[in-house]
């Protein structure tokens, strides 16, 4: 190996160690003392809670784990956005798990919890996957109410989601394990079944106190909405549960029953192992994003066997588009190419830039899978489309309008993996969040933004600069390079892999060597759904 290889390899080695080191830090929820309290209420925590439901020994993913990263500070942060949410099996059957996490806030709900619970919601109607909603939350976060209870993709939205879950033939459990007030005291009863656990789960529109100033009533939390009211009295639950254990045993006995799933059909053989050395991915990438390196290396050691069947290789290269195998799934790979390659004309192309070519390439190619019924899979680093009067002239819009409409109608299950950078209308053209992918994970190597840090960085400083000019302030070229400085500081945390997680722009921050399992997991999710509609490209300039 060479140098370049080595500096490479240690540097994404080190980014891989600090999101290792961070996630630690999020799964401790709200600390360690909070834990505590939580157990000696003989209550399990979220993600207990969980790892007892999933199957032991099989694969789950985590939605979301990083949202609210270094958010709310002024409130006292909110780890995970005070859920956690996982993709796992009970009885060997795929199943989505939302578990508040009653160590943040008392399980409050954030802003950004509500958009993650939608966000797993979203996820379940997608794929058509059960539900499990492990309750124990004190309801909305009343700081911060009008941010999270009226609009559209607000807390409301959830309970619609039920009813429509509901309509569509989705299981929804839900199990209350703790406190579940108010508004958020529909979701379980909303659900196909609820149980609540004797002594620590209570639901009830209002608690004691506010019984007590509203009407004069004087009554015990228990009395109102424990366990044995709404078992024997009220009828709101279905089963009454001695312990947070025995409520998650309930729950996978009643998974264990449920009827098989008709399938989308997408293809699958026998998995095998990528034939190059996965690890390669640290050395093979390099560490700075402005430089090139060669996307094929990556896919070789993505794909089973490193083999793959590549579709229009000597037109338009800096988009690579492939037929290959991920896990024994059949994928339509589209990839952008990081390194300058040379067209037919003999005309040098930049790495990393889309131009007509490859665009019109690409929407050949995602028609073509979406009539074979293969899932597509964009491996994501991308500066933008190319600029200038030769590409304009040459349609360049039109082109990537294209390209963009295949993305949009696309009715076949999308995967998207940010690898580097997703810059512009890049992002949008190679599936980006707005473009629904089933899931969207990106490596600690990824940069997102409307364009690359120097650039902005560049514009922006004119902006302040001219304004400050305006108000009559002299800028020396200390000050100058002052204002810079700022700017890239802001810009370069806004555009971190971190900062997009916590906005759930992304579902998560993966190891590079995971990103095989969550495409898997993702069409085995997806195959749960059958395809519905037909791809119609719909009205486009040729």
């Amino acid at each position: 190996m060479d140098l370049t290889f080595n500096i490479n390899e240690d540097f994404n080695k080190l980014q891989v160690a600090d999101l290792k080191q961070k996630l630690l830090k999020v799964y401790k929820g709200g600390g360690t003392k909070s834990i505590e309290k939580h157990h000696e209420k003989g209550k399990m925590t979220a993600r207990e809670r969980i790892e007892f439901l999933f199957d032991k020994n099989l694969d789950s993913i985590e939605i979301g784990a990083l949202a609210g990263y270094e958010m709310y500070q002024e409130h006292g942060g909110c780890p995970s956005g005070g859920v956690v949410v996982m993709i796992g099996y009970i009885h060997g059957k795929q199943c989505v798990v939302v578990a508040n996490d009653a160590t943040v806030k008392a399980g409050a709900w954030f802003p950004i919890t509500a958009k993650k619970n939608l966000r797993a919601q979203e996820i379940a109607i997608e794929n058509k996957l059960p539900i499990i909603y492990l309750v124990d939350s004190a309801g909305v976060y009343l700081p911060m109410q009008d941010e999270i209870f009226p609009d559209k993709e607000h807390f409301g939205r959830i309970f619609r989601n039920n009813a429509i879950m509901s309509s569509m033939g989705i299981t929804q459990i839900s199990a209350v394990m703790g406190s579940c007030v108010a508004g958020g005291a529909y979701l379980p009863i909303m659900s196909d079944e609820a149980m609540i656990v004797d002594k620590t789960g209570s639901i009830f529109l209002a608690g004691s106190y506010l019984v007590k100033a509203a009407i004069g009533e004087s009554i015990d939390n228990e009395t109102l909405g424990g366990a044995t009211t709404h078992c024997e009295i009220s009828g709101v639950t279905d089963y009454k549960a001695k312990d947070d254990k025995d409520a998650l045993t309930k729950i996978r006995n009643i998974i264990a029953k449920i009827g098989d799933y008709d399938k989308a059909g997408f293809n699958r053989v026998k998995s095998v192992q990528p034939k190059e050395n996965q690890e390669d991915l640290f050395g093979i990438l390099p560490k700075l994003r402005t430089d090139q390196y060669d996307m094929y290396d990556i896919i070789n050691r993505l794909v089973d066997n490193s083999e793959f069947d590549e579709y229009k290789a000597d037109y338009g290269k800096t988009l690579i588009c492939a037929y290959a195998r991920i896990d024994g799934w059949a994928v339509g790979v589209v990839a952008n190419q990081r390194k300058v390659v040379k067209n037919a004309k003999g005309e040098m192309q930049f790495g990393g830039v889309i131009y007509s070519d490859s665009a019109d390439k690409a929407t050949r190619f995602i028609a073509n899978c979406n009539q074979k019924k293969i899932p597509l899979v964009f491996l994501q680093d991308v500066t933008g489309f190319m600029v200038g009067s030769k590409s304009e002239h040459g349609g360049i819009i039109k082109d990537g309008a294209k390209m963009v409409n295949a993305v949009s109608n696309s009715v076949v299950p999308k995967f998207t993996v940010i690898i580097g950078n997703s810059y512009g209308a890049g992002n949008y053209a190679m599936c980006g969040k707005a473009y629904d992918p089933r899931l969207i994970v990106s490596w600690p190597s990824a940069r997102i933004a409307v364009m690359g840090g120097a650039q902005a960085a560049k514009v922006l400083l004119q902006i302040e600069v001219a304004s400050l000019k305006k108000k009559g302030e002299k800028i020396t070229p200390e000050k100058e390079e002052e204002i810079l400085h700022t700017i890239e500081s802001r810009y370069d945390k806004q555009t971190s892999p971190y900062y997009a997680a916590a906005h759930l722009w992304t579902d998560a921050i993966i190891h590079p060597l995971d990103t095989r399992k969550w495409v898997s997991m993702g069409i085995e999710a997806a195959n749960h759904a059958p395809i519905e509609k037909q791809f119609n490209l719909g009205i486009i300039q040729v």
